[in-house]
């Protein structure tokens, strides 16, 4: 009896102690396969932009197997969702700015968190680089690595953010036959190359717009896009069940040609109202102490900032609103024959 009871206890060890091999197997397996995936960050930013532009949605993502057997068994054991990084180290999408802000208008001029930001967001190249002889539309952003949420996507290396969107644009604006181009050049070591700090941003983005425009004769439309930092329930809406993004236009008003610029704004976001009610949360006009109060926008009458979405937005959402922004611009350009 005793020697039955003596088997039972070092059975249970044994258990006890492969038990614990198996999670320790399966925990340094899931952090170098969650380490892996994020060093890849420039290779899946490329693929997912390409992913999304082929009908793919982003939620579709999990779907990966090996991902789902380590997460299901690590949750299983520990408790850690490796689906969702900030389980395990703490590292959720960053939240710039206030989110208890319940303004309608906001805009961030100073990029203040430039470094924070390069923490949780990263360059991307061009997926799908193209070269045309005669484009009309340059998208930029002054602010590359202004992000949005990466909740799910952080596991894959993947950091939605200004530049994607912009990237995203372009893709549906050339599919309406309106020929434009992205600056995929890297502002942010633009910046630090010539000692630039965050606050020289629009001077650096300058640079390159009269580049571009030097280069292109052909350009008539500059459109610098952003992100806001207020709360998701400002920067989100449902049209017809979908939901997108909202936009914002900011408007500088401390230059000689701010009118024409007010009159390009205005004539946008009206044929935004009319197909997308809702979208639009209207044109915010910036000047004094603090503020840039141009945005390069002297540049051109067809020169507009446009926020796309907040902080806490997904690229779903952000996705749905560069179609709904391209078929908007292309009423613009060619005009509303619904009128």
């Amino acid at each position: 009896m005793i020697k039955k009871m003596k088997l039972k206890s070092v059975s249970k060890k044994k258990i006890r102690k492969s038990f614990f091999y198996i999670v320790i197997v399966y925990v340094v397996f899931a952090l170098t396969f969650y380490y892996s995936l994020r060093n890849n960050g420039d290779d899946n930013n490329t693929k997912f932009i390409n992913f999304l532009l082929n009908g793919g949605n982003s939620h579709m993502i999990g779907d990966y197997k090996i991902t789902n057997i380590v997460n299901s068994t690590v949750n299983f054991l520990l408790n850690i969702d490796i689906t969702n990084p900030s389980s395990i180290l703490d590292t959720g999408i960053l939240m710039y700015g206030n989110n208890d802000k319940i303004l309608e208008l906001e805009h961030n001029d100073d990029y203040s968190n430039l470094e924070e930001l390069k923490k949780v967001s990263s360059y991307m190249a061009d997926p799908n680089p193209v070269d045309p002889e005669n484009p009309i539309i340059y998208i930029y952003n002054s602010h590359q690595l202004e992000n949005y949420s990466n909740t799910n996507l952080d596991i894959y290396g993947i950091t939605p953010n200004v530049l994607m969107a912009s990237y995203l644009l372009k893709e549906k604006l050339n599919n309406r036959g309106l020929s434009t181009i992205v600056e995929d050049s890297n502002l942010t070591e633009f910046l630090n190359l010539n000692g630039w700090n965050h606050a020289q941003s629009y001077n650096a983005s300058r640079i390159f717009i009269l580049d571009k425009k030097n280069r292109y004769p052909s350009l008539k439309y500059f459109i610098d896009i952003h992100r806001d930092s207020v709360s998701k329930d400002i920067t989100t809406v449902n049209i017809d069940g979908k939901d997108y993004a909202r936009i914002l236009f900011v408007i500088g008003l401390e230059h000689n040609n701010y009118e024409e610029n007010i009159r390009t704004a205005e004539a946008i976001e009206g044929i935004a109202n009319k197909y997308y009610k809702g979208l639009s949360r209207g044109i915010y006009k910036k000047e004094g102490e603090g503020v840039n109060g141009i945005y390069n926008q002297d540049i051109s009458p067809n020169s507009v900032l446009i926020e796309v979405g907040g902080v806490d937005n997904n690229i779903d959402e952000v996705l749905n609103t560069t179609e709904a922004i391209s078929n908007i611009l292309y009423y613009y350009i060619n005009g509303d024959n619904n009128e």
